[in-house]
């Protein structure tokens, strides 16, 4: 017997799967002869039925078999075998009255093929329906900081419900959309502590899509304060990661890009020269951004958290090497761009990095931290900026984007790994800041290592960093503070997509495809 769509059928233990099949097409072509069954068509059917000699019950099915014994042959249990050569002669009894009818095995083929349709048979085979294994699979994550290195409003809302990501940036299209157009763009930020890596695709207007992220501390301004200059190790471990994030960008076709570098770059002595071997090793050429630059990208970066009805803004940028802080005042009259509200801004020559390495980050007491708050304190005091009134709540923010009050919005949460989603465009109450500062600083080295949201390359800077945001806190008081898990990567994206006019762009194309 042959499968039309398989083949030769292997054969069961017991009951022959064409017997099986056979049964079911008899059922099938009840009530087609007038009425009549299969074993009232055939007479000589009669003699298979029952139990040697003795006629078929009331109950018996249209071959004359009792229906327990039908069940059984299904199951290829008991009175399997000894029902399989009665099914052979039914078989052949079959044939002989189909030889009759001509095109009769022709149809029972097309039959059992529209009955089988989109499956691959009865043999165990696997369905033809199930789901192929070569499927695209979601993006993975890079690295375990570059897992949460996005901000949520970047992204389509729709990815938000259709895929968790992890990630983070991920944003899908919502049914029924048009395709956005391939277009990459990357930025890269070489910083004093890290180095961090995003190439993006633009969507909706103001928002994108991360396609890669990556990020690794990398420590380039250690020992800078007191040498003036790189050390050959910190140098080597950046250009390790600039390998990395060289790779990926030569395996993508990037429209635009912009590479840069910050404090660590603008002091060292032979910072150009780093610069150079950057290039001959990676192929990557970096530029030395300004502090005024750095300070415009990181307003560009979290422009999506300030509400509308926010009038004025005091952003802070806690790096390695420097902190930038920016004051912004919007009158009734909002640009598209926050970076053109900034009426006052300063750069501070002091970060994570170079505090701790002066104070001393491992062993912090109480007084030591103190005198970091005092140190930063007198160096906020030269920055001539007006004071800002506070009418009501929403009037001001305070908005702090940096490891620093990232860590203490982990802390505060209680996470057991740190989660960008979690806690990107937070609020923290002037108390809870207050609550996890004194938490840390009760802590010794050890259990601040072991805190999932610190680890150990954080742990002898996030004191120092806390210090920072304490003498800020102390020039700009404000019942609440707003945390955002972004920064200069993507105000460089942001930037660049509004200097291309993508956004506008692909406004115009869509709005062309709907008509």
């Amino acid at each position: 017997m042959e499968d039309p769509e398989g083949g030769v059928k292997p054969q069961f233990d017991g009951a022959s799967a064409a017997g099986r099949r056979d049964g079911k097409k008899s059922r099938r072509r009840k009530g087609k002869r007038g009425g009549q069954t299969r074993s009232a068509a055939h007479p000589a059917s009669h003699e298979l039925s029952g139990s040697a000699g003795q006629p078929a019950r009331p109950m018996d099915d249209a071959a004359g078999h009792p229906a327990r014994k039908r069940k059984r042959r299904r199951r290829g249990g008991q009175g399997a075998s000894q029902d399989s050569s009665v099914q052979n002669q039914k078989v052949e009894q079959d044939a002989a009255v189909n030889a009759v009818r001509p095109g009769s095995e022709q149809v029972s083929s097309r039959r059992n093929r529209r009955k089988h349709r989109g499956k691959r048979g009865l043999q165990g085979r696997p369905l033809s329906s199930a789901k192929p294994s070569h499927l695209p699979l979601q993006e993975s994550r890079v690295e375990e900081m570059a897992r949460s290195a996005v901000p949520r409003e970047m992204q389509n809302g729709a990815g938000r419900k259709g895929r968790q990501e992890s990630n983070g940036h991920q944003g899908d299209r919502q049914a029924g959309e048009h395709a956005w157009p391939e277009e990459l763009y990357a930025a890269l930020d070489l910083g004093t502590n890290n180095c961090r890596l995003l190439i993006a695709q633009p969507t909706r207007p103001g928002q994108f899509r991360v396609v890669d992220a990556f990020s690794r501390i990398v420590r380039l301004g250690e020992g800078l304060a007191a040498s003036g200059r790189l050390s050959d190790e910190a140098m080597e471990r950046a250009i390790e990661a600039l390998r990395i994030c060289a790779g990926k960008l030569r395996n993508r076709e990037i429209r635009r890009m912009r590479l840069i570098a910050t404090e660590a770059c603008r002091q060292a002595v032979n910072g150009e020269e780093f610069l150079g071997r950057v290039v001959a090793e990676t192929g990557l050429e970096l530029e030395i951004i300004d502090r005024e630059t750095e300070a415009r990208l990181a307003v560009s970066g979290c422009s999506s958290l300030v509400g509308r009805e926010t009038r004025s803004v005091v952003l802070f940028d806690i790096g390695g090497g420097s902190s930038e802080i920016a004051v912004i005042r919007i009158g009734d009259n909002r640009f598209s761009r926050l970076a053109n509200h900034i009426t006052h801004w300063t750069s501070l020559p002091v970060g994570v990095v170079t505090l701790s390495e002066r104070h001393g980050g491992r062993d912090v007491t109480p007084e030591l931290f103190e005198g970091m708050v005092r140190e930063v304190e007198a160096m906020l005091g030269s920055f001539d900026c007006p004071e800002i009134e506070i009418a009501q709540t929403g009037d001001f923010h305070l908005i702090g984007t940096s490891g620093t009050v990232t860590t203490l919005a982990g802390v505060h949460l209680d996470l057991p790994r740190y989660d960008r989603r979690k806690v990107d465009g937070i609020w923290l109450s002037d108390d809870e800041v207050s609550a996890m500062q004194a938490k840390l600083l009760s802590w010794d080295f050890e259990s601040r290592a072991a805190n999932p949201c610190i680890g150990p390359d954080r742990a002898d800077l996030v004191l120092a960093g806390c210090a920072i945001l304490e003498a800020i806190r102390r020039r700009w008081p404000s019942p609440r503070m707003r945390v955002a898990d972004r920064g200069l990567r993507e105000g460089l994206l942001t930037d660049m997509m509004a200097d291309d006019g993508v956004w506008r762009r692909n406004r115009n194309r869509r709005g062309q495809r709907a008509k």
